[in-house]
């Protein structure tokens, strides 16, 4: 019976003491906020991406190591891009950020070199 008192005492104390800390915590904000926004493309025209195998090395294979991007609009001129590389399972192989150019309708975006027979995609992704 002792024992039995003792556990509901501890538990009381506890429990006690875990109210008191949480009753002393303030929270100044009530206001939680989410958005979206619709972002306009800088161009509606399809743009093409292509890359070609460069060279072969023994063990490697073909290897590429920069994608050309054609059919870019004057609209999205000195806008940042991003290409991306993908393999089978959707990893990035290879990425590559920088600036469209400020004339032309294609631009080049440079990698480290990867194996052309492992790629099995690719993003380009233009602006912000």
């Amino acid at each position: 019976m002792k024992r039995v008192l003792g556990a509901i005492a501890a538990g009381v104390v506890a429990f006690s003491g875990i109210y008191a800390l949480a009753a002393s915590l303030s929270v100044t904000s009530d206001n939680l906020g989410a958005g979206t926004a619709v972002v306009a493309a800088c161009q509606s025209a399809t743009l093409t991406a292509t890359y070609t195998p460069l060279a072969y090395t023994s063990g490697t294979g073909y290897t590429t190591s920069a994608v050309t991007v054609t059919g870019l609009a004057s609209t999205c001129y000195s806008v940042p891009y991003r290409v991306t590389l993908y393999g089978s399972t959707g990893t990035s192989l290879g990425e590559a950020t920088g600036t469209t150019p400020a004339t032309g309708s294609s631009f080049s975006a440079a990698f480290t070199a990867v194996s052309a027979a492992s790629v099995t995609g690719v993003a380009v992704v233009i602006g912000g």
